[in-house]
């Protein structure tokens, strides 16, 4: 199943499930991120049926919690970037105002001029993970999404911590839609691409992670409790802008898409900040 968050055409936030073009809402719930925590996803009620077209779609899950997110977690990005490959994974947050949806604009922040692309796979929780064992991790999965952690990197690197850098509102692209596990299937030869302007720029397996998803879910959930509807960005490939020779870096009107296999694409153009 394909579950997506968007404004109905009166701009009320709601909530569906996609079938093919439309977009059948579901009642019984205020969101997606509440029937999560409900665990009744499944069985919620249809609603109106809305053309793709009439509405607008919101992040995935619009207000989580907790956007978690792995840093170096593809060994030629930790190549490209130089630095040492370390014991434990690289963790750091993001806040929901930095998200935007597919089709919507990311925004380039004024106070840089170095704002990169990370295409990356999003993992979705659907129950509350605390300690949670590496062999149990996947039964904690909602789905999957795309994400584009739109990255500042002069910010990035003001000192040792990225936050700075990944979490200026409306950078980050989050969507199209929630996959559940059982429609995404084996996730391992799927591919994290991005293309900048249609030029393919990043382009791996996810199995090319260092640290799989089930270690990343053990090794977040042992110092935070995870809730349904936070969001754990899991790395980006290597090709990022800021390594490449010249630099390579998202400007107002560039077109950036992040595709993973049968997960999706996700769609942003590049604003500047007003």
């Amino acid at each position: 199943m394909r579950y997506v968050s968007f404004r109905r055409p009166d701009g009320t936030p709601s909530f569906g499930r996609l079938d093919d073009e439309a977009i059948v809402e579901l009642t019984g719930a205020p969101s997606l991120k509440a029937a999560l925590a409900a665990g009744n996803l499944a069985g919620l009620t249809d609603g109106a049926s809305f053309n793709r077209n009439d509405i607008v779609l919101l992040p995935v899950i619009p207000d989580p919690a907790k956007i978690l997110c792995v840093g170096l977690n593809y060994a030629e990005h930790v190549k490209e970037t130089g630095r040492e490959q370390k014991e434990h994974p690289a963790i750091f947050v993001r806040y929901a105002d930095s998200l935007v949806a597919d089709g919507q604009p990311m925004v380039k922040p004024s106070v840089t001029t170095r704002f990169d692309y990370e295409g990356e796979l999003a993992v979705i929780i659907g129950k509350p993970a605390h300690k949670v064992a590496r062999a149990d991790a996947m039964a904690y999965i909602a789905g999957y999404a795309c994400f584009n952690d739109g990255s500042a990197r002069d910010w990035q690197r003001h000192n040792i911590q990225f936050t700075p850098g990944k979490t200026f509102p409306g950078t980050g692209g989050f969507g199209p839609t929630l996959v559940t596990p059982d429609e995404a299937g084996d996730l391992a030869s799927q591919r994290v691409q991005t293309r900048l302007n249609g030029e393919l720029v990043q382009d791996q397996p996810v199995s090319d992670m260092i640290w799989d998803i089930p270690t990343v879910i053990e090794y977040i959930s042992a110092f935070t409790p995870l809730a349904p509807g936070d969001v754990i960005a899991t790395g980006t490939p290597g090709g990022v802008g800021d390594k490449r020779t010249p630099p390579l870096y998202m400007k107002a009107g560039d077109k950036v898409e992040i595709s993973i296999g049968v997960i999706g694409t996700l769609t942003n153009r590049i604003i500047d900040e007003q």
